[in-house]
């Protein structure tokens, strides 16, 4: 190793943790977070917060293009992409993706991505390869784009999700469901005040749901932005604002929100006036609530347990459950699901499900409420789980979603009279983002 090599380049640690992360997604992490993956990363040590955010930001946008990036890199390799190899596919994939998505100079991805190869002793061999590869991506670009930008729904979308959403939702809308997620999503905050109030200071417009702000360009970090630490704002994406809006607890009601974190609604119930008891199993992730709800002047009962554990003896005036679920209308916010979830995951989380929802039930008192919810856009998890619990649980009904409560967008509604937002609700204007995430909800009503 030369002098000029023996101390690192700038900017290569970042892409080191990018590229790790990746890898481990692909290989032997498949279905961990990529948060929790790069929080956890093994090269994070010492690292400067602004290369923490490089390495997030280069490891989301591959997960965001990487059906296009891996049809890009696949056609330019003599033997196709090497399935055996997570190692190699992540150097190339995280390159590829700043050299196409990002806004880095052509010659720094690919030099970074030669010499992050060069370090790792199973890739040392493959820089060559790494280098040409890179290179021919660099120099046909712009074609790559266009064909992503063509057909979003069956280049950049796991068939499993192409093939389910269309069955779900029709052709046009899955194929603008991809389209949103391509396009990613811009920061939502939820406001304890009037929105319109803070829109100002903070560079942002109301969202339609009133519920808060969108900031579409974003580029400070949240902490650094007016209002963090006075506690006026959370950030909550527009479409998880919802349930909780439509569980409208009476001030002083005493309410459950079951498998809380990271607290988003939990925060809403309690600014509302009532009384919540915020249960979660995981206690670091309590933790962070509890840190939330402090910045937030907010108060709660936090404790760290299984929900399906709870006593029953006490019911509660209304329970929210935002059940465990494969979180696939969050795409567009965490673009990894699509690619570290298993179509086999929803017989397994469906069943949780339902027992957890049959668990809240228990919970609430005779003509209190409940609000089941869950972040995806599989019927599974959303619209057949909530038809199985009513045709097997006498004494409780629907209460039926209205449009006004919800913005006043009827695409919101279903017939059945519950919510579901999909990602491509909201289409963009020019210079946003657009969309919200996929939601389901479905209020219901103790009777007896």
């Amino acid at each position: 190793m030369d002098a000029q090599d023996s101390q690192e380049a700038a900017g290569l640690p970042a892409r080191r943790l990018a590229a790790s992360s990746v890898a481990h997604l692909l290989g032997k992490g498949r279905g961990t977070a990529l948060d929790d993956a790069i929080d956890t990363g093994r090269d994070k040590a010492g690292m400067a917060p602004q290369d923490l955010g490089l390495a997030r930001a280069i490891a989301a946008t591959t997960f965001r293009h990487l059906g296009v990036i891996r049809h890009a890199l696949g056609r330019r390799l003599d033997q196709g992409l090497p399935a055996d190899q997570p190692g190699l596919l992540a150097v190339l994939a995280t390159g590829a993706a700043q050299i196409l998505y990002l806004n880095v100079q052509d010659h720094a991805a690919v030099d970074l991505a030669v010499r992050l190869a060069k370090t790792e002793p199973s890739l040392r061999h493959l820089g060559g390869l790494v280098n040409a590869v890179l290179r021919r991506v660099a120099r046909e670009q712009e074609a790559i784009r266009r064909e992503g930008d063509a057909d979003p729904l069956g280049l950049n979308t796991p068939a499993w999700l192409a093939r389910r959403w269309t069955a779900t939702y029709g052709a046009q809308a899955a194929r603008a469901i991809a389209a949103a997620h391509a396009r990613g999503a811009s920061l939502d905050l939820t406001t304890r005040g009037d929105p319109a109030a803070l829109a100002g200071s903070l560079g942002g417009r109301v969202l339609p749901t009133g519920l808060g702000l969108r900031l579409d360009d974003a580029r400070t970090p949240v902490p650094q932005l007016p209002g963090f630490e006075a506690g006026t704002w959370w950030v909550q994406d527009a479409a998880a604002a919802l349930p909780a809006r439509l569980l409208a607890p009476e001030p002083g009601a005493r309410v459950a929100d079951l498998c809380a974190a990271p607290g988003g609604k939990t925060a809403q119930l309690a600014a509302a006036g009532a009384a919540v008891l915020a249960v979660d199993r995981s206690a670091a992730r309590l933790r962070r609530l509890e840190a939330n709800l402090a910045r937030l002047g907010l108060a709660a009962e936090v404790r760290a347990a299984d929900a399906l554990t709870l006593p029953e003896d006490e019911p509660f005036d209304a329970v929210l459950l935002d059940a465990p679920c494969t979180a696939t209308g969050t795409v567009r916010r965490h673009p990894d699901v699509a690619w570290t979830k298993h179509e086999a995951d929803l017989a397994r989380l469906a069943a949780l499900q339902a027992r957890l929802l049959d668990k809240a039930a228990r919970l609430v008192r005779p003509g209190g409420r409940l609000v089941y919810c869950t972040c995806s856009l599989e019927p599974e998890e959303g619209e057949a789980q909530a038809a199985a619990f009513l045709a097997r649980t006498p004494g409780f009904a629907r209460l039926p979603v209205a449009p006004d409560e919800v913005g006043g967008d009827a695409a919101f509604v279903t017939p059945a009279g519950d919510l579901r937002t999909l990602p491509s609700h909201w289409p963009p204007a020019p210079g946003e983002r657009g969309g919200l995430d996929g939601f389901y909800a479905v209020r219901l009503r103790r009777e007896a």
